[in-house]
């Protein structure tokens, strides 16, 4: 049993559709590597398999990960099968279609809205599952998605999938896809240095939608990890809660509104039980607009 049972509860939690969650999550892409594209090398198969374990013990129980996180020796859904099947009964795991990466890990043409439902059937197959708690649509710079998203909805009442996101979206596509399909969560992009999403944000919040980011970490380094500069004034509110860098651009990300969802994601175990103790840190109004001064970089 875990020394830390409360650490993922402690920021609170959100419904995704009826789902509950608890707000940290976890990320599975730099499971399969830590370089960009994911093809860095990955980390140890058992070191990952633990890590997910020891992230459900921790009380983590919103999942992210997609087919398309490989690398050459591994791949996200099929360690996440392994370390975690049978499923626990309140696990959420929510996956991404959309993207095509050949076998070589290169960047294709975005699926066709006819291609969407072997996407989605790949990873049932991968994770072992007989439907999907929550699939994305991850846009490859689309002005429209109703295709796609009427696509995924057909394939949502055959009951393949539960329900249904969009990630890297803009508020016209979160309207466009909301008049197809009821929309539980968007996941785009977003912390200290890249926040830019204020729109999409209060839209979200407007409307009871989870606001997922990704790359709340990372920030500026973006897949390639995290920035190897981080910014002054996120270390001084570091320094003043004896915390790691890390733990304050989730505690920020985490304090945007009740509605925000974390999904941090790392191989390595000491990060994790850091990244989900961020739940439980509070930065005061001062520290919040501190960090707020910092806007976007220029990456």
């Amino acid at each position: 049993m875990t020394s830390h049972p409360v650490f993922a509860a402690a920021a609170g939690t959100w419904l995704l559709g009826d789902l509950k969650v608890n707000r940290i999550g976890f990320g599975a892409m730099r499971l399969t590597g830590s370089g960009a594209l994911h093809q860095g090398t990955p980390s140890d198969r058992g070191q990952a398999i633990g890590v997910l374990r020891r992230a459900v013990e921790l009380g983590v129980n919103h999942i992210d990960t997609a087919a398309f996180y490989f690398s050459r020796l591994r791949l996200a859904n099929e360690l996440i099968n392994s370390a975690l099947a049978p499923y626990p009964d309140d696990l959420v795991i929510a996956t991404k279609v959309g993207p095509f990466r050949d076998a070589a890990g290169e960047w294709t043409t975005p699926a066709r809205p006819d291609q969407l439902r072997g996407q989605v059937e790949e990873n049932l197959r991968q994770l072992g599952r007989d439907h999907l708690d929550v699939v994305n649509l991850r846009l490859m710079g689309q002005d429209s998605i109703s295709e796609h998203f009427g696509a995924l909805a057909e394939v949502r009442d055959a009951g393949l999938v539960r329900h249904l996101g969009i990630s890297d979206a803009r508020p016209e596509h979160l309207a466009e896809a909301r008049a197809i399909a009821p929309v539980v969560c968007v996941q785009n992009r977003y912390s200290i240095d890249a926040p830019g999403e204020d729109e999409m944000l209060r839209a979200c919040e407007e409307l009871g939608i989870a606001f997922v980011p990704f790359f709340s970490i990372a920030g500026k380094g973006r897949m390639a990890g995290a920035a190897r500069a981080e910014h002054d004034e996120v270390h001084a509110v570091a320094r003043a809660h004896g915390v790691s860098p890390a733990q304050v651009r989730l505690a920020w990300i985490l304090q945007k509104g009740a509605h925000v969802l974390a999904i941090p994601g790392t191989g390595d175990p000491d990060h994790l039980v850091d990244n989900v103790a961020a739940g439980a840190l509070r930065l005061t109004e001062e520290e919040l607009q501190l960090l707020d001064a910092i806007g976007p970089s220029d990456s």
